[in-house]
């Protein structure tokens, strides 16, 4: 059987791109398509994959400045997904949060979509996209967007079947594209991250007291600026931001000397960084919540938004704790009244085996073979 994997683009690295690789061990045969890739920041790629097994579109003879800029780059996205052939094929899996699932297949090619989350800028959360444009920008904006909206709900039909990433990103699906779909959960490599905790070296990016932590992509809508806003009104508890993003220089300027900012870290470093914290903060409706299970496999319990992903990982007075509402109120109160000393790391770990990525192997693999009769 002759397989494509499709990716909406390949240009940093995070829990998808952890999912990527697992794909690759299913089937490393298997030829890849993505709209364009910065190997600058896309070293995760395998060589195997990288010397003659990946195809870009047009846009990667694009100018850097309009590529690598979601707004420049948008129009082109749709035709870009469009022109991919893939008549050779007899599987295309496509992993999308946003146009991959787009790509068009002939009746002999099955196409399994792993949907992220339906496009989010598009569907329930454009506002944490656009809330920082001005109103002008808006008006001019919206018959792009009007008009993407529609292409979008087009393109999720295309699809023979779709797996949904959480219940969460089910519910969007069933409730954006009118399509129901098969739940698989993202693998997470448990013995991996409880090696890497294992070792506990002794970091250079220490920290000096007891902190809480946030790792994050710096982007709108991980709405890392309400915790930043909580911290600020409590100068005696220590907040550390691990990740980079377009919003790192604005949030560098809203914090104050407590908040520490490191990016570019090991996988070693990071573990190290969960084991100290009294608890990773979690703002944002998470499509699933990866970061998550690598607080949890690590030791570190996590306060989140009750609301999304993170429902499905974590476990109430277990693995961590929710507030309400997303409000940097909402998670001053929680953050003070937070005990990490009644969280058990036995109990902690016991709830990620349905997240393992032998799992996540099983269940796809089957479900392929169930719709194509097959692989």
């Amino acid at each position: 059987m002759k397989i494509a994997i499709v990716y909406d683009w390949m240009d940093s690295w995070g829990g998808v791109e952890r999912m990527l690789l697992v794909l690759h061990e299913m089937f490393p045969d298997a030829m890849w398509y993505t709209s364009f890739v910065d190997y600058s920041q896309a070293d995760w790629i395998p060589d195997h994959v990288r010397n003659d097994r990946l195809k870009t579109s047009f846009m990667q003879r694009l100018p850097p400045f309009i590529r690598k800029n979601r707004i420049l780059s948008l129009p082109f996205f749709p035709h870009a997904f469009e022109s991919f052939d893939f008549s050779e094929y007899d599987l295309v899996i496509s992993v999308t949060s946003s146009f991959a699932k787009a790509v068009i297949t002939k009746p002999h090619t099955k196409h399994i979509c792993i949907l992220l989350t339906p496009t989010r800028w598009l569907w329930g959360m454009d506002e944490s996209y656009t809330g920082r444009f001005s109103h002008l920008s808006k008006i001019l904006s919206a018959p792009l967007v009007a008009y993407l909206r529609k292409w979008d709900y087009i393109s999720s039909q295309r699809p023979d079947e779709i797996i949904s990433i959480s219940q969460t990103v089910s519910k969007r699906c069933q409730n954006y594209y009118h399509r129901s779909s098969k739940v698989i959960y993202p693998p997470f490599d448990l013995s991996y991250w409880e090696q890497l905790c294992n070792n506990n070296p002794e970091s250079t990016y220490n920290s000096s007291k007891p902190y809480f932590l946030v790792v994050s992509r710096l982007v709108p809508y991980k709405k890392i600026d309400i915790v930043i806003e909580a911290f600020n009104r409590m100068p005696d508890k220590q907040l550390v931001i691990i990740g980079d993003g377009p919003l790192l220089t604005h949030l560098k300027k809203r914090a104050n000397k407590s908040t520490a900012f490191y990016s570019s870290l090991t996988d070693q470093e990071l573990a190290h960084w969960y084991q100290g914290a009294r608890a990773l903060i979690v703002p944002q409706e998470e499509d699933f919540g990866y970061v998550g299970l690598e607080a949890i496999s690590c030791d570190c319990p996590v306060i989140a938004y009750r609301k999304g992903g993170m429902t499905e990982i974590v476990k109430e007075g277990k693995t961590g704790s929710f507030f309400e509402e997303q409000t940097s109120e909402a998670i001053q109160n929680a953050v003070e009244e937070w005990n990490s000393s009644t969280y058990n790391g036995e109990e902690q770990r016991d709830v990620l085996t349905q997240f393992l990525s032998s799992q996540f192997k099983n269940s796809l693999r089957s479900f392929i073979n169930q719709k194509t009769k097959s692989v």
